[in-house]
């Protein structure tokens, strides 16, 4: 999503339509997966999977629009419902709309886990929410010698209110993860991996609102930035995270019967 070189920037409205456009557009996409309300296209490449654009779409009823932005947004309710999450937290904000942020996560055993420093930006579209993010670099945060640190190209999430009490949910995202990847484990990205993460984005929706109402349900600095109490960064101190310029791990080698989904099952 970056605009080449290593000049960091806030999207802007245009980046936001470009990414919705994206995700609404079917053209040159390739459906990979299509079952129990999910559906999983992809767009690239075989040859170069590890950069390939991978889109998800989930019907969520029963979940208004503004409670999944919220969902996706709360880092406290995240650790409730994201298994494969390592760690994260928000690192400084930028605007009243984009701050910086760590997450990293569990890659199924033998795959080394990875990790990412990223720009996340968001709009409220009137009934609808969009939320993108891009790789950055942060001088206070190097690659870690435990993690190897992946590439977010561009990733994010659109929400379409279906109504007052449902939505609509796409899931797009172009990731580098360091790593000559086999090509078992993009197609199981794209057959598995993918649908289970929309599901448990989902059914996450579904008992947000029983356990916002018990942790602090006021808070929302998502939607009340005066509640934000995180320390200002600036653009000077990021610059585009290059996939080229960190150490590249080759797991090309490794058998798919040796994959440990563990709770990539759940």
């Amino acid at each position: 999503m970056s605009r080449g070189g290593d000049m960091v920037y806030i999207p802007d409205d245009s980046d936001f339509s470009s990414f919705r456009d994206q995700c609404e557009n079917l053209e040159g996409w390739h459906c990979r997966y299509n079952k129990g309300g999910v559906t999983v296209w992809s767009q690239g490449q075989e040859e170069s999977c590890t950069v390939q654009k991978i889109k998800t779409r989930i019907s969520c009823k029963d979940v208004p629009a503004e409670t999944l932005y919220d969902v996706l947004h709360d880092t406290h309710y995240r650790k409730k419902w994201d298994s494969n999450m390592i760690e994260t937290y928000d690192i400084g904000r930028l605007t009243v709309n984009a701050d910086v942020g760590y997450y990293s996560w569990k890659c199924p055993s033998p795959l080394k886990n990875r990790d990412f420093v990223t720009l996340r930006s968001w709009l409220p579209l009137g009934n609808d929410y969009i939320i993108i993010n891009y790789s950055v670099k942060h001088p206070k945060y190097p690659p870690r010698k435990d993690f190897v640190r992946a590439v977010s190209l561009q990733t994010g999430y659109l929400i379409k209110a279906n109504g007052t009490s449902a939505c609509v949910l796409y899931y797009l995202t172009q990731v580098d993860p360091r790593g000559s990847l086999p090509k078992w484990v993009v197609n199981r990205v794209s057959q598995f991996v993918a649908p289970k993460a929309m599901k448990k984005i989902y059914k996450a929706g579904l008992k947000y609102p029983e356990w916002k109402h018990k942790h602090d349900p006021e808070y929302k600095p998502w939607v009340y930035p005066e509640q934000n109490t995180l320390p200002s960064v600036s653009l000077d101190e990021l610059s585009v995270q290059h996939a080229d310029s960190l150490e590249n791990i080759d797991e090309t080698g490794l058998p798919e019967d040796h994959l440990d989904m563990s709770d990539h099952e759940a």
